[in-house]
């Protein structure tokens, strides 16, 4: 692999294996990787060495892909988090996700390129988007996006709404730190 670091192919912490996860979390990486048709998840690889926390993590985040918002607007902000932090992990197993919930390559790249071309995003969704832009880069919503997104979400969805974007941010970070490798090198 030329031009490509060690840390690059393993990550700041090389992926586990049953010793450093522990049987369950080492039949979770496995089921995780047959998931996502990949020789190994390097999240799970990696944070599930961690074994309190991944336990704790793993049920939360699951909670929040299948929460009270409808999944297209999770993977919208899942994606616009993604795209503003850079990271590319995310992007390549959510993009993917997005396409089954209803997000094809065109919706994606109008999510993409927001605010510069909005012509085919919905009211709601350019809500979304607002206030997920405001929340990453300022981790705050103003009071226009947050009026906004409140004509689109109930109490309990705003509640959400913040709570995934906020998972996603830390996600993003923790894998951006820990140079977690692709499961997919090369694909987009």
């Amino acid at each position: 692999m030329t031009g490509t670091s060690k840390a690059e192919q393993t990550g700041r912490i090389p992926a586990g294996g049953l010793r450093e996860l522990g049987l369950v979390n080492w039949i979770l990486a496995k089921l995780g990787a047959r998931t996502v048709r990949a020789p190994q998840m390097h999240l799970f690889t990696t944070l599930g060495q961690h074994k309190r926390l991944f336990w704790l993590w793993l049920p939360y985040s699951g909670a929040l892909l299948r929460g009270r918002l409808p999944r297209a607007d999770t993977e919208l902000v899942i994606l616009r988090v993604a795209h503003l932090r850079g990271c590319e992990y995310e992007l390549q197993h959510h993009r993917r996700m997005a396409r089954r919930r209803g997000l094809d390559d065109t919706s994606q790249d109008a999510i993409f390129s927001w605010p510069h071309s909005s012509g085919s995003l919905s009211p709601r969704q350019r809500a979304l988007l607002a206030a997920t832009d405001e929340f990453v880069t300022t981790r705050s919503v103003s009071e226009d996006a947050w009026k906004q997104l409140s004509n689109h979400l109930d109490r309990r969805q705003l509640i959400e709404f913040c709570m995934l974007a906020g998972q996603y941010d830390g996600l993003a970070a923790t894998m951006s730190a820990l140079e977690i490798p692709l499961d997919h090198p090369g694909h987009g």
